[in-house]
């Protein structure tokens, strides 16, 4: 077994990974946790089980904030809600990766992780990463411990995705002292107890929204009744009106005209960070599927036998530890921006945001591919539980509907899938990423001689020539498109949203890989046959997801001897080895039946 070397880290942009090859050491695997991040998330897992799970009927049917507010004090008692915060302000100052790795933790926490993300993310974020020093000294300590909790007031009846067309007003009084803010915001998470909402409204006639510090006991502001929802029962979730509130001009938070900037770079944040808790949610549905297919007996067998069940759970497996996998490696890649930053002389603060930005189309990767592989697993849970499933008895049930927000949450999917692709080409129009050269490579391919392959079939060889010829896939599709519809693309949303599927399956599969490779150089491969199984399962589906969606694009815009030409090399880019994918997932279902609980 060869060991890990600890050389420096190749220095990698936001959305490079298209065009550059990573090395599996330069990037950050679970498996190498410390003692003291592994402390911080049982801390959040016993947490969990001693004050939410036992109560989560209860939660779901309360109609008093106070309960889920008490929950969130005790949770800021043990500094859970400080974790991001500097201690200077009363937090713990942990970095990014590890509060990630809480957030993780507290996922299987149904509606309480909602509102610890709403509070800690979206609602304590804003004015730690842009607020000036008075207003944090003023209200971050108080929203570190619990004693204050946060909401976020952005979307309006009329403005969901389109967010700067917002219609909530704040207008200078006379004494030029104060604003007086007025309008109608909706969907706002903890809105029936927080004390202190971050609320986007346009400055008279304004084009771009401005965001204002406002205390919940302000004079003005009334609360619709909680929403009756599909899921997240115990989430407070309302409409608040704003008639004629007056806050002093010191809460405008930042400066005029610059809300929308807080809330896109804060919605990168949510997005990567809800990879994270859903990830959590996965991994906790898959041990209760598990555990119920080893009780469950059919035909005097327990159903964990069935192959058909053991399907289910080994593909539940693989794309639970896939989406682990590529959203470790990105929030490992935003911690050593950040990180550079630092070194570079930017604040803390302002070295977050921008290491976050940087990496803003792999958040949107991660919020979608995490949030779908959230209600794969829930949705297969439910039918391992068969009609046990649709009883409210069993969790799953809860965890089904609980799930499918996500695909809501931090702008909805179709609208991240259109970012991801708008975001990196944005990037090669910079000259951030070189897109055109390694394009123009594929296209010299195309009218080349095939590979036919070579001599190397080892495993990570064959895994490796797989993902290279994705890109090259992903390379030939997008840069087609750009060159025959221009700056029409964005409209031409199908095509949009088939590549961005292939640029998902690239990022997650090839997160996958170096996952794996890396657990080999550690551990030895005879200790990670599952793990090896699953990036091969991975990759083996990946061709022909990356096929659909290519050539779903392609017929669409081209045509003739050209078209001939783009599907042959489709057909060349996704080619696999014959391959046993039951073996595969044989095995993978097998370590799970056997630990009991999800063990990846």
């Amino acid at each position: 077994m060869s060991e890990v070397k600890n050389e420096e880290k190749a220095a990698i942009k936001g959305g490079e990974f298209l065009v550059k090859e990573t090395n599996f050491n330069d990037i950050f695997i679970p498996e190498e946790w410390s003692e003291e991040q592994k402390m911080i998330a049982q801390m959040c897992v016993d947490f969990l089980n001693t004050e939410v799970i036992p109560i989560l009927d209860e939660i779901d049917s309360s109609k008093d904030p106070k309960l889920m507010a008490g929950l969130m004090n005790k949770a800021g008692e043990l500094g859970l809600l400080g974790l991001s915060v500097p201690e200077s302000l009363g937090g713990l100052g942990v970095n990014f990766i590890t509060s990630m790795l809480a957030t993780e933790a507290l996922g299987t926490g149904h509606s309480f992780s909602v509102a610890y993300g709403a509070h800690t993310g979206i609602g304590t974020l804003p004015l730690l990463y842009y607020g000036n020093q008075e207003q944090k000294e003023k209200y971050i300590p108080k929203l570190a411990t619990g004693e204050w909790k946060a909401a976020y007031c952005l979307t309006e009846p009329s403005s969901g995705s389109d967010a700067n067309s917002a219609k909530t007003k704040a207008t200078l009084d006379k004494s030029g002292e104060n604003y007086i803010i007025n309008g109608q915001k909706m969907w706002i998470t903890n809105a029936g107890f927080a004390d202190l909402f971050t609320v986007f409204a346009k400055i008279d006639d304004d084009k771009n929204l401005t965001a204002f510090l406002v205390e919940g006991t302000t004079e003005g502001i009334t609360l619709n009744a909680e929403e009756k929802k599909l899921g997240i029962k115990g989430s407070s979730t309302r409409q608040v009106f704003f008639n004629d509130v007056k806050i002093p001009i010191g809460n405008m938070l930042y400066k005029r005209e610059q809300g929308f900037k807080i809330a896109v770079n804060i919605l990168n944040i949510g997005r990567i960070k809800l990879a994270g808790g859903v990830m959590g949610g996965a991994k906790g549905t898959i041990t209760e599927s598990v555990v119920y297919a080893n009780e469950r007996e059919q035909f005097n067998r327990p159903i964990s036998k069935y192959g058909a069940i053991r399907y289910k759970l080994a593909e539940q497996c693989i794309r639970t530890f896939a989406c682990e996998s590529a959203t470790y490696r990105a929030t490992q890649n935003i911690e050593d921006a950040i990180e550079d930053l630092v070194k570079n002389g930017l604040s803390k603060e302002d070295a977050t945001l921008k290491g976050i930005e940087q990496f803003a189309p792999e958040c949107a990767i991660l919020k979608v591919y995490g949030s779908e592989v959230l209600d794969y697993v829930v949705d297969e849970g439910l039918q391992i539980h068969g009609g046990m499933g649709f009883s409210a008895e069993k969790n799953i049930e809860r965890s089904y509907r609980d799930a499918r927000i996500n695909r809501i949450f931090e702008g909805t999917n179709e609208i991240n899938r259109m970012l991801t692709v708008s975001m990196i080409l944005r990037k090669a129009m910079k000259g951030e990423i070189d897109l055109l050269g390694p394009a123009t490579a594929v296209g010299k391919e195309l009218m080349g001689i095939p590979d036919f392959g070579d001599s190397d079939n080892s495993t990570f060889s064959a895994a490796k020539k797989c993902v290279t010829n994705f890109k090259k896939a992903l390379l030939m599709v997008a840069g087609s498109a750009v060159q025959k519809i221009g700056d029409k693309l964005a409209k031409e949303q199908e095509i949009v949203m088939n590549i961005a599927d292939i640029i998902n399956t690239i990022y997650v599969t090839e997160s996958t890989l170096l996952r794996v490779e890396k657990m080999v150089q550690l551990k030895g491969e005879e200790n990670c046959k599952e793990q090896i199984a699953m990036m091969q399962v991975l990759i083996y589906d990946g061709c022909d997801i990356i096929n659909k969606a290519g050539k779903d694009a392609i017929n669409t815009f081209s045509s003739g001897d050209e078209l001939k030409m783009m599907l042959m090399g489709m057909k060349r880019f996704t080619k696999h080895e014959p391959f046993n994918p039951k073996e595969a997932r044989q095995l993978i279902a097998l370590k799970l039946i056997d630990k009991n609980e999800y063990c990846y």
